[in-house]
Parts: C-alpha cells; structure tokens; sequence
C-alpha cells in the first residue's frame, strides 16, 4: 500500500507511543465502562450501530483509553467484578450480544478522518466460555456442548475438553466507529433487500436493546438501529484474530468524534471462528487513538497493521486438511438454499465455491481431531473454532478454488 508522506509520519507516531506507554501515569487515562451488573446497567455501554447514539467519554489523540469491556453474551461482568468461581451461564436473551464499551468522542476528529487505534495491553478475566453451532452447525452431528474456560496470563484450560492448553492470544472482536446517517440508510437498505431474498441477515431488533431511549422498544430509532453480528464498512464485529497488542487498526469518522467502541473480546480463536463463538471472555483493554487527515480509502473496510510474527500460527508445529467446492448429488449446502437455484443439487462440483471448500476442510480436521485424539464431534468442533486456521489457498485453480484448515499441535499436552 502506497503511503502519503502525511500517512506515513502519523503512523510512525502511532506505532511510537508503544514505546513510551511505560511513562503514562494515571491522570492521563481515560476509563471508560465497567459500571453495573449488565451493559443495561452501564451508562457507557451499548449493543446497536447508530449515529444518534451519544458519545459516552472524550479523549484526546494520543491520550490512552482503558476499556472496561464485557464478554459477547453480557453474563461474566467485567474484569473487576469476577470471583474464583464462574458465574452460571444463564440466557440473557439474543438481543445482549455484543455489549461494546464506549463510544468515545475523539478530540479533534471530524468526519472524513481516520482514526488509527493501537491496543497497548489487554489483561484477560478469569473465566470464558464457547458454544457450538455456528458456521457449519449441521457437519457437528447431534448434541450440543459449552466448554467453560479458566484463564491466566499464558493459557486457557477447561475440563470439558481435558488434555489442551490454549495459549493466550487474545484481541477485541468488535473495534467500530458509527456510521452517519447516509450510509447506515444504505447498510439497512441492502441488509432488509437480502432478508427479503431469504438471506441470511439480522435485522433491526429492540429486544435488550442499549441505550433503550434510541434502540428500545419505545426508543426513537428502534426500527434502524442495527445489529452487531456482522461487520460493515465502519468496522464492527470483524472477529479477526491479529488484531491483538501492538496492532494499529485504521477505521473511518463518519460523524464528527468518530464514536470509538469496543467489545467481544476473544481469549484465543482460530481463523473462522466456526462454532459462532471463540474463547469469549470479559477483558480491560488500554490503546492510544490518533487522527490520521487524508488517511486511506476504507470503502471496502477497515486496514490493520503491525509486527508480521502476530501472523504466525501459536505453535511449532502442525497438520493441515484440504477442501475443495465438490460435494454428493442432490445436496445443497445449508448457505445457498435462499438462492433456490435449480442446477446447486444435482452438480457434484461447484465452481470457485469458497464457502464449500471451507466446509470440506473444516469436515476433514474435525474427523482428524477425532480420530486422533478421542475427542467426540462437540469438542473437536470446539477446537476447530478456537485454535484452527481456515486459510485460502488458491482462488485461481478452477473450478477448484482450495482451503486449508491448519491445527496447531503443541494445544495438545500428549500425542
């Protein structure tokens, strides 16, 4: 990516506050979040995209921010809040996910702008969860299972699926600003075209919603404050796994302060995120946000950068399946039925099909996991969404476009 001179002194300056973090004293922190028992209770906490939501807190660039985040479904609290002992994994309602701390008004910035955030430290809680379902649900076999995790600095055990160590990895699966008015009519437009289509999209809900007075069932937006699950060009729940300590994300201002929030913080995930969650967890998180003029084009989304070795996988070792978009006649995957397409079932082969050659791989080390090492399906599916890599091999080899499921071995405490 070409650099503007401009560009390029505002993200040595970014990079180079991680040198100086260690001077910052305590009157220099801005801390957001962390009250109450939910993010209902949180006046700095909310659970919808929209422009009319109000700034919660002010910093200024280069001034640190400490996020007092809460985990994807709003039932551990926050970091300060655990004990030794888990809290039970009650059902809060669908209408809670994503609780995201903020947003904060970034002093100076207005729309047009990129605001770079850089994460300096992320201190974990002591509990997490995941659950199966998610990306390929139906390939999981019958049962159902939630791995409860106990954290510490360096890994994440649980004695639903004994014998792995996952080690600490963790990120922010939602870093977002709001979108102005013009592109979140344009984002609900596409989305509720989709679900006419028979897509797979969430629309506007005021169940759970925060802040009740603009998303709620009597709030003043209720019919177009959007959902968390999918990210969009303002960033959001992007559940990529490098953006971990010492990343720099880039997302765009549509609106005046840029409305900077954050949440889903995951403990450990693997490329994919296939059973819909990761090692989800409640975590402070410190970061700088600075403002970059004439920044990079974000049409297509959000930019990340940092040190390459976050791109490595967390073991020395590994084994990898491949997939490719074939499959039985008469079948269609579960993602193309809203297509109704009469010629999907009785082809054996779809061409430059990703989605289907990420199934296959996926299919393949989840029976390795098996058949490897005893794990039933539940748990190695489990595995699959929190230690494997979904990787793209190739999108050149028609019709056979492939991925790779990559499992790091050293999680495993025996052969």
């Amino acid at each position: 990516m070409h650099l503007n001179k401009r560009y390029a002194s505002s993200l040595t300056a970014t990079l180079g506050i991680l040198f100086i973090s260690s001077t910052i004293t305590a009157q220099d922190v801005v801390e957001v979040g962390g009250q109450g028992d939910s993010c209902l209770e949180d006046p700095q906490c909310i659970n919808r995209i929209h422009p009319d939501i109000p700034m919660t807190a002010r910093a200024k660039p280069g001034q640190t921010i400490l996020f007092h985040t809460r985990d994807a479904a709003d039932f551990l609290g926050t970091v300060d809040s655990q004990t030794d002992v888990m809290k039970e994994q009650g059902d809060r309602g669908f209408g809670r996910v994503h609780p995201m701390t903020g947003p904060v008004y970034i002093e100076g910035s207005k729309a047009g702008d990129v605001v770079a955030f850089t994460i300096h430290k992320i201190k974990p809680g002591k509990h997490a969860y995941t659950r199966t379902g998610g990306f390929a649900a139906d390939l999981m076999g019958p049962g159902s299972l939630t791995a409860s995790w106990r954290l510490t600095s360096d890994y994440a055990v649980t004695d639903d699926i004994p014998g792995i160590k996952i080690p600490n990895a963790s990120f922010p699966g939602v870093v977002t600003t709001m979108p102005d008015r013009a592109k979140l009519a344009q984002m609900r437009n596409r989305e509720q075209a989709l679900a006419e289509a028979g897509g797979a999209v969430r629309l506007p809900s005021a169940d759970d919603a925060s802040p009740a007075a603009i998303c709620g069932p009597d709030g003043n937006r209720r019919d177009e404050c959007l959902r968390t699950i999918p990210p969009r060009e303002h960033g959001g729940n992007m559940d990529i796994r490098y953006l971990k300590t010492g990343v720099t994300i880039y997302l765009p201002c549509y609106i005046d302060g840029c409305a900077l929030a954050i949440g889903d913080l995951h403990y450990a995930q693997g490329d994919g995120e296939v059973s819909g969650t990761a090692i989800e967890m409640s975590a402070d998180v410190w970061g700088v946000a600075e403002i970059i003029k004439d920044g990079p084009d974000l049409s297509h989304g959000p930019h990340y950068s940092g040190a390459s070795t976050l791109l490595d996988i967390p073991s020395t070792k590994f084994y990898a399946v491949t997939g490719f978009p074939v499959k039985k006649a008469g079948s269609v995957p579960p993602r193309m039925e809203y297509l109704q397409s009469a010629k999907v079932a009785d082809l054996e082969n779809l061409s430059n099909d990703i989605n289907l050659a990420a199934r296959n791989a996926l299919d393949g080390i989840v029976d390795y996991i098996i058949a490897t090492y005893g794990y039933d399906r539940p748990q190695a599916y489990i595995i699959a969404s929190v230690a494997v890599d979904l990787r793209i091999g190739q999108l050149v080899d028609v019709p056979n476009v492939g991925v790779t499921a990559i499992l790091p071995l050293d999680i495993f405490e025996s052969e």
